[in-house]
């Protein structure tokens, strides 16, 4: 008698729990839970890129920096692009057009007829 009472017991504990396991499935697979875990995982993949590019961000930073100071070019910042501008010696020689190179080449002339080819 108390072994029927044990497994009946027993089967219906078994039951309820599968009953209960399925139940909580099939809700995690409704189109709204499912909408709302991929929300979730964009939002988090989203935050992990930001994250990324923090990181790289920082990472150039330090780099550029190291390069600074190893190639001697850590001084004021540039403020205006003025600045940045060569010095008058050289852009006078880089944008003079009036010097003419002294070698010429000259091109050899290819005429060309479309109707040749046919």
């Amino acid at each position: 008698m108390f072994r029927r009472t044990f497994w009946f017991t027993a089967g219906a504990a078994a039951g309820v729990w599968a009953t209960t396991k399925v139940n909580r499935k099939l809700k995690q697979l409704t189109p709204e839970s499912l909408a709302a875990q991929a929300a979730d995982k964009a939002v988090e993949a989203g935050h992990r890129l930001k994250d990324f590019a923090l990181d790289v961000r920082a990472g150039m930073l330090q780099r550029e920096t190291e390069l600074g100071e190893a190639l001697g070019l850590d001084g004021p910042p540039v403020e205006n692009d003025h600045d940045r501008e060569l010095p008058a010696p050289r852009r006078r020689a880089a944008l003079d057009h009036t010097a003419r190179p002294t070698t010429t080449y000259s091109i050899p002339t290819i005429s060309y007829n479309r109707n040749e080819d046919h």
